[in-house]
C-alpha cells in the first residue's frame, strides 16, 4: 500500500513539474505521446477507408482520436488540477468513443482483425496512463 501511494504522490509531481502547460513541456508526458502516437495512427489507417466514409467513420474517429491529447493539452493549460481532472476525463470519455470506432471499422471490414487489435491495445494504454494520471490529481 505504502509503494503505491509513493507511485501516486511520484505522478502527481511530475504532473506538477509542468508549468505553463504548452505542448512542449506535455510533449514530456507520456500519456500525451501516446495519445499523439494513437492519433497518427488513426489518420494513417483511416486513409484506406472508403471514400463514402470521408464525411461519416473516418472524420468521427479522427475527430475522436485527436480530441484525446487536445484535452490534456486544454486542460493543463487551465492552471489547476480541478480543471486538468476535467478536461482529463473529456480525453477518457474521447477514447471511449474511438474505442468503439474501431470495433465499427473492423465490423465494416475496413480494417483488419491484426489493425484492430493494435488499434485497440493503443488505447487500452492510454486509457491505463489516463486512468493514472486522473488518480494522481
Amino acid at each position: 500500500m505504502e509503494s503505491r501511494k509513493r507511485k501516486a504522490e511520484s505522478g502527481k509531481r511530475k504532473v506538477e513539474s509542468v508549468k505553463d502547460g504548452g505542448v512542449d513541456n506535455l510533449e514530456n508526458l507520456l500519456v500525451w505521446q501516446k495519445s499523439h502516437a494513437l492519433v497518427l495512427n488513426i489518420y494513417e489507417i483511416t486513409k484506406d477507408f472508403p471514400k463514402e466514409e470521408s464525411f461519416g467513420l473516418t472524420s468521427q474517429m479522427r475527430r475522436a482520436a485527436t480530441s484525446i491529447p487536445c484535452n490534456i493539452v486544454e486542460g493543463k493549460a487551465r492552471g489547476s488540477n480541478k480543471e486538468f481532472k476535467r478536461f482529463l476525463l473529456i480525453a477518457r470519455g474521447s477514447l471511449e468513443e474511438l474505442k468503439y470506432q474501431i470495433v465499427l471499422s473492423r465490423d465494416l471490414n475496413y480494417i483488419n482483425e491484426k489493425k484492430h487489435n493494435i488499434l485497440i491495445e493503443s488505447a487500452k494504454e492510454v486509457g491505463r496512463l489516463l486512468a493514472g494520471l486522473i488518480k494522481s490529481l
